[in-house]
């Protein structure tokens, strides 16, 4: 029986999942903590990796291993193979002034049409920009850029510092893949390549490929989705000779951990919420709602992400005193469309649509509909309602959609499965819990190390016909024209 391991390197924790080969089944699993904040040392990764892989019962038996992992995070490294800052994470945010300045010196439409995305504070380009500008002496350090997976391959293969990896830091052995590349903002999913002029304009000094001719900063090398990145040898708590496979984007991992194919529209609700459909055409939105990245299969993955998701229900569930068993009790007692009351939940200001300043609505109270059942209620119906809107803004994008996959934690809310029905439609399904980015990258290592893409079976824990509500949706699109206070 051969064995395959995918990790999930995600801003809170890596974990580590070992499946077999052929039929998916999980044999055993694994994780460890990662460091709080928004800027972290890389090292932190790597030691949290080792810890995982211990917690899963190592790998002397495994034989491919695959990274997923949080996107646009920077990772500097200079010609000595170590880290020059600590890497700045996707939830950075200081780096906004910088992707305002990006995108006034060519214009939305000109980026999206060379990226398929519009510069946000989240990606790569606006962090290297604010490297340049904020750290000069920094920026002239670099010598290569790498984004997490990138770095976490790069270590497994037995790269990196001096004193502390078997071969040293060959800069031009670092390989990313096509997902993570695309949310960089200087890799094109259309063309299938880096936009070197892009980069220069973010760091201010010229790129070039891993491995390839001439001088300049050294950015990864992109490898297909079943192409291997090369082989490990023995070191730290690594035996030789796995396989390791390209790696993914984690949102990519999850797409492939799901074996989600065109048709399908991916509903994760997480702290935030994001709203992804596989494709088999790039996307390109010049109003920056829709990102048009690339997937870990060869097609394309267009997303949008939502700042407020799980934390709306946390939050109602406090102010009416009740956990999240009872507020789905509650809310299933309600009527459809909360007898009048309509939830706007920007807690948190909200990016899709891009309202960074903006507050919650809550609308339509009188003093009979004003309940603890109708509250809990037009807590769901919000927050499904404002994941709509990232799915309808993927679908005007000329994405099919033909079934919902709803994950994370609040899917499994009975209220979140039932509104679900009545807000999007099309059929929705709720898989099985799992690992699905850490899932992902199991199957790509499969996928190396066999040459075939696998099909494993992904359990179907509920599935609903869409049956929508059309007054959930009239009532909240009300509250919206109602407007939110800006905070402060």
């Amino acid at each position: 029986m051969s064995l395959v391991a995918g990790v999930d390197s995600s801003t809170q924790s890596c974990k580590v999942v070992v499946r077999d080969a052929s039929s998916g089944a999980l044999v055993r699993s694994g994780s460890a903590r990662h460091p709080e904040g928004t800027e972290v040392a890389p090292s932190a990764w790597w030691a949290a990796l080792l810890e995982a892989i211990a917690a899963a019962g190592g790998l002397d038996d495994v034989d491919a291993i695959s990274v997923a992992g949080q996107q646009h995070g920077m990772v500097v490294l200079d010609a000595e193979g170590e880290v020059v800052r600590d890497a700045l994470l996707w939830n950075d945010t200081r780096s906004a002034d910088a992707a305002r300045d990006l995108v006034d010196e060519l214009g939305a439409d000109e980026w999206a049409r060379r990226t398929g995305t519009v510069p946000v504070a989240s990606f790569t380009a606006t962090k290297l920009r604010w490297l340049r500008d904020a750290e000069p002496a920094s920026a002239e350090r670099v010598a290569a850029v790498a984004l997490p997976h990138d770095w976490l391959t790069w270590r497994l293969l037995g790269y990196g510092p001096r004193d502390s990896s078997p071969l040293g830091p060959d800069l031009d052995e670092l390989v990313t893949d096509r997902s993570d590349a695309s949310g960089t903002s200087y890799w094109s999913p259309a063309d299938d390549g880096y936009d070197l002029e892009l980069f220069e304009r973010a760091l201010g000094r010229p790129g070039r490929v891993a491995g390839g001719d001439g001088t300049g900063v050294v950015l990864p090398r992109v490898l297909g989705p079943s192409e291997a990145a090369g082989t490990t040898v023995a070191h730290a708590s690594v035996p030789a000779g796995l396989v390791v496979a390209a790696g993914a984007g984690d949102n990519a991992g999850a797409a492939l951990g799901l074996d989600a194919g065109v048709g399908d529209l991916v509903i994760s609700i997480g702290t935030s919420g994001t709203a992804f459909a596989v494709t088999d055409h790039p996307v390109a939105d010049r109003s920056g709602t829709v990102a048009g990245f690339a997937d870990a299969a060869g097609g394309f993955l267009p997303l949008v992400a939502t700042l407020n998701a799980a934390r709306v229900l946390s939050s109602i569930g406090a102010l009416l005193g009740v956990d999240h068993d009872e507020l789905a009790r509650l809310a299933l007692a309600a009527e459809p469309g909360s007898g009048g009351v309509s939830l706007v939940p920007y807690f948190e200001g909200e990016r899709t649509p891009d309202l960074p300043r903006a507050t919650a609505t809550l609308a339509g109270l009188t003093l009979a509909s004003t309940t603890r059942e109708n509250l809990a209620r037009a807590a769901v119906e919000g927050m499904l309602s404002a994941l709509a809107d990232g799915a309808a803004a993927v679908r005007d994008q000329g994405v099919e959609v033909h079934r919902v996959l709803l994950i994370g934690g609040a899917a499994l809310n009975p209220a979140v499965q039932a509104v679900a029905a009545q807000v999007f439609d099309v059929p929705v399904s709720v898989p099985s819990p799992g690992e699905y980015v850490a899932d992902g990258a199991a199957r790509q290592a499969a996928w190396a190390l066999t040459g075939g893409r696998p099909r494993w079976d992904v359990a179907i824990r509920s599935s609903a016909e869409a049956s929508p509500v059309p007054a959930i949706a009239a009532r909240y699109r009300a509250a919206q024209q109602l407007g939110s206070l800006p905070r402060g």
